[in-house]
């Protein structure tokens, strides 16, 4: 060790993490972790560096969501190496501007980023591959292949793999499972209850329970918080609603586009579906819930206002923390699907008897060493080290860093009983993580040049709808007319190129 290290931090048990591999020798407990896992870059092989009088400046974003975890690392990594590490945060709103107009510019003003992994289609002409030693550490081993192409462009590593997002829903089972509810709802409706299998059903049993105390706190309960906030992440929101019923399981090349034409689909009667089905759901939502955004959303199921929620794990962690009052009255599940699917190349709603899913493996953050980078070794041995096994196993712990599961070794229940969760709450969140990992009908975030200015478009459309100005299908016709401009400005031919690179990951040709 070569600098004093001054960090906070706070000292958790590796419990499953420690029945993983043998520890070794040197003692790393001081940097908070229980002990120093094997791999290519964990505490002693980074310590053996030495990177004094050097310097490493890294952005992301504001603590403590990555920023948190990125600071942190880097006050061991200095530690370990004696590198002089500069950490700037920065607010998401201003975090992609702040990457690309360095870049635009020619200034070598970053070594390291963390940021969205959606906007590579922005970013990767600037970013250097990620070198063959690094794509074969351990630490790399099992990150699932959905997240490896999260990281990839025309085949190539450029971004290193450190989350791994998507949406799924999260349910009350003590609701669900409650007998007299049951009861109740099947003399009521005439059907049992049961965890929603489509969005229909979603919104039906999320009216049901909204507006009575059904947890018997005192309080009023509601059915469903959803990011409905227009600039706060809605967008991601209405494609997790919209999927199944726009992605059909036999009609390949593109969702959000044509890929031969460019022309978009985004008002075609499959996302049309999503959208009139998000307006209606708006009747099951807490006061002033239209207007949530993701920090609303995970405090509405995490503390226990609403029966049902989809997004991020945040509300679900939120949910599982020692002190939550709902901790191990939850469960996860796939998202709900849709019994009738657009087909865009017959023009015509096919039916399903089992509903069609389409798991979302929504934007998720990412890192990266810039290609002007005059440190690559040391930026891509920081990213190493930020992602080794003791670290991720810490990370993962703390639902406040952003760091969730992305390697095969993280869909392990034990791991997460071994925090206190239930075996049927930890058995729930593996087998609906894990599970995504194996659906060939997926769908990811629009990863091309200009995506700000596509989602940003699309989030309008949204709000138009949901406040009642336009129609659904009027308001989407408006997206869709603006997406034709946006084309138009960045090129279709660029945008093409661009976006095979996300038809070949949705249609499982990488």
């Amino acid at each position: 060790m070569k600098k004093q290290f001054v960090g906070s931090l706070s000292t958790l048990a590796f419990a499953a993490a420690g029945s993983l591999s043998p520890a070794i020798a040197q003692d790393y407990t001081e940097f908070g972790i229980e002990q120093d896992l094997p791999g290519t870059c964990n505490y002693a092989a980074i310590d053996a560096k030495d990177y004094s009088g050097r310097k490493l400046n890294i952005i992301t974003h504001a603590i403590p969501v990555i920023g948190e975890p990125t600071a942190l690392h880097a006050e061991q990594f200095a530690k370990l190496t004696g590198a002089e590490v500069n950490v700037v945060h920065v607010p998401f709103g201003d975090l992609f501007q702040r990457i690309m107009i360095p870049f635009q510019s020619g200034q070598n003003a970053y070594d390291v980023m963390f940021y969205g992994s959606l906007w590579i289609g922005d970013f990767n002409r600037f970013l250097a591959p990620v070198p063959e030693a690094y794509v074969a550490s351990t630490g790399m081993a099992n990150v699932t292949d959905s997240f490896k192409g999260v990281a990839s462009w025309n085949g190539e590593m450029i971004q290193y793999p450190m989350d791994g997002d998507r949406h799924y829903l999260k349910y009350r089972t003590d609701v669900f499972d409650n007998e007299e509810l049951k009861a109740k709802f099947l003399a009521d409706t005439g059907r049992a209850l049961t965890v929603p299998a489509t969005w229909e059903e979603y919104n039906e049993v999320a009216t049901y329970f909204s507006g009575f105390d059904w947890d018997g706190d005192g309080e009023v309960n509601f059915g469903s918080a959803e990011v409905a906030k227009r600039d706060d992440l809605m967008f991601s929101a209405f494609i997790s609603r919209a999927a199944p019923y726009a992605k059909h399981p036999d009609v390949k090349g593109g969702f959000f586009f044509d890929l031969d034409t460019m022309e978009p689909l985004i008002n075609t009667p499959g996302f049309v579906r999503g959208l009139e089905l998000f307006v209606e759901a708006q009747k099951a939502f807490p006061p002033g819930g239209s207007n949530f955004g993701l920090g609303d959303e995970i405090f509405s199921f995490g503390g226990g206002q609403t029966l049902m929620s989809y997004s991020w794990d945040d509300a679900f962690v939120q949910a599982q923390q020692e002190d939550s009052r709902v901790r191990n009255k939850v469960a996860a599940a796939p998202l709900p699907g849709a019994r009738e699917v657009w087909n865009r190349d017959t023009g015509q709603w096919d039916s399903f008897e089992n509903p069609n899913r389409a798991p979302y493996m929504t934007w998720g953050w990412t890192s990266a060493v810039s290609a002007q980078s005059k440190e690559k070794e040391m930026a891509f041995d920081y990213l190493c080290f930020f992602s080794n096994e003791s670290n991720t196993f810490h990370d993962l712990q703390i639902g406040r860093f952003g760091v969730n599961p992305y390697r095969t070794s993280h869909f392990d229940s034990a791991f997460w009983q071994g925090l206190g969760w239930d075996a049927a709450v930890a058995d729930s969140y593996v087998a609906t993580l894990s599970g995504m990992e194996d659906s060939d009908n997926r769908v990811y975030d629009l990863r091309v040049p200009g995506v700000s200015q596509f989602m940003s478009s699309m989030a309008n459309g949204v709000a138009e709808a949901m406040a009642g100005q336009k129609t659904p299908q009027e308001a989407l016709d408006g997206v869709a007319e603006e997406w034709r401009g946006i084309v138009d400005r960045i090129g279709e031919d660029r945008l093409r190129e661009a976006y095979a690179n996300l038809v070949r990951l949705e249609d499982g040709d990488t």
